[in-house]
């Protein structure tokens, strides 16, 4: 007879009669403490907060170890380089300063010089001394939030809220001066919109001695840390000729020890670096250390690059002579610049209308990234999200 094993017996102690076909698939059963579990497929986003945007990458994995990676953009691809081809040129800076949306007035420079250039036109000389400040409080504002940013990601919540605090500093001056915070929409084909406003220059002088204080405390409690230096040092190792075969640019490839910067190197496409002293950093390592480092120091650099121009601001116009009704001359012409998330360049052709005819877009995210497949084959799964934040992009950049 068979009795359930959940019902005692009168004697208060319960039999059991268990079939032992139950128990067959243990017969050949072996012990092996490696089992071969094969391949696991891991999506991170598209709506990661460590992607700093809409990105999906699917990486394969063998345990805890990647051992391939595909990133998958164009979740919010706007497609600007075709709605530039309906709209006219100063229309055109309401869309551009929109790709990088951290970096929006260094977006609208060189494609107002390219548009100068075809149309012969340069900007007076305090126009260009103001666009080179407000170009690096952009940078400021956008290394100030990654110098937060990338300590939250190796669980470090304080320097986050040390980097939303200080790029306020940065942020407050261009509103002051353009209106706009994001999106200022203040550079002119000939110059820019608007002066100087009173009192700007004193609080500028200010806020950037706060900047330099605010590198200092980053230094300290997130560089200095033990703990991020075990995260960062060794991992996501870039190197130089690689990078530079891939077209990863700016902070990133200087992280490898690549002496290059455009403000130095390239056309200043329209901009006064040539006229102040600063420095260009680099870093051997390559790691996601190094970039960090060398963006710390950059920062620093571009404070004391506003405090050289406050001091040598020339008076004059603003403004140079310029049509009415724009039109650019027939023609073509290609302007690449030092953005904060590395270059960035417009190729514009012209049929000498309101408008350009065609415009291509080199954004520096796009190429960045592209290096993810290699640079992340062989990384731990937690260093995948440091190894994305050190890159440094954004999502708008690459889907432009």
């Amino acid at each position: 007879m068979k009795v359930d094993p959940r019902l005692p017996t009168p004697g208060g102690i319960p039999e059991v009669d268990i079939d032992p076909m139950l128990y067959r698939h243990l017969a050949g059963a072996a012990v092996n403490v490696e089992l071969d579990t094969g391949d696991m497929i891991l999506n991170l986003g598209p709506q990661h907060p460590a992607t700093h945007g809409t990105l999906r990458l699917v990486v394969r994995l063998d345990g805890e170890r990647v051992i391939a990676a595909d990133p998958i953009i164009g979740y919010m691809h706007r497609g600007y380089e075709k709605l530039v081809e309906y709209r006219t040129y100063p229309q055109i800076t309401t869309l551009i300063n929109r790709i990088d949306w951290l970096s929006s007035f260094a977006n609208e420079v060189p494609f107002i010089f390219a548009a100068e250039q075809l149309m012969g036109i340069e900007a007076p000389p305090r126009a260009r001394y103001i666009r080179t400040m407000l170009t690096e409080l952009s940078r400021i504002a956008t290394f100030l939030l990654f110098l937060g940013e990338m300590g939250l990601q190796v669980g470090a919540i304080t320097p986050a809220f040390y980097g939303f605090r200080d790029r306020e500093y940065a942020l407050n001056l261009i509103e002051a001066v353009t209106g706009g915070r994001f999106h200022p929409n203040f550079n002119r084909i000939g110059g820019v919109k608007d002066d100087l406003p009173w009192g700007w220059i004193n609080d500028c002088r200010q806020s950037m001695k706060k900047v330099l204080d605010s590198c200092d405390d980053f230094e300290n409690l997130v560089a200095g840390n033990p703990i991020f230096e075990q995260r960062t040092r060794s991992i996501g190792i870039v190197p130089r000729e690689l990078g530079a075969a891939y077209g990863v640019s700016g902070s990133n490839l200087r992280s490898s020890g690549v002496d290059w910067d455009l403000r130095r190197d390239g056309d200043p496409y329209g901009l006064v670096y040539d006229e102040l002293d600063w420095k260009v950093w680099t870093h051997p390592d390559g790691d996601s250390f190094a970039r960090y480092w060398v963006r710390l120091q950059e920062t620093r650099e571009s404070a004391r690059m506003v405090l050289q121009m406050l001091d040598a601001l020339p008076s004059g116009p603003i403004m140079a002579k310029v049509p009415r009704i724009i039109k650019v001359p027939e023609g073509e012409v290609w302007v690449n610049c030092e953005n904060p998330l590395g270059e960035m360049g417009y190729y514009i052709f012209s049929k000498g209308a309101t408008g350009p005819f065609r415009v291509k877009i080199r954004s520096a995210s796009f190429s960045n990234v592209s290096i993810l497949p290699w640079l992340l084959r062989g990384a731990y799964v937690p260093d995948v999200i440091t190894i994305l934040a050190s890159l440094y992009f954004i999502l708008g950049d690459i889907d432009r």
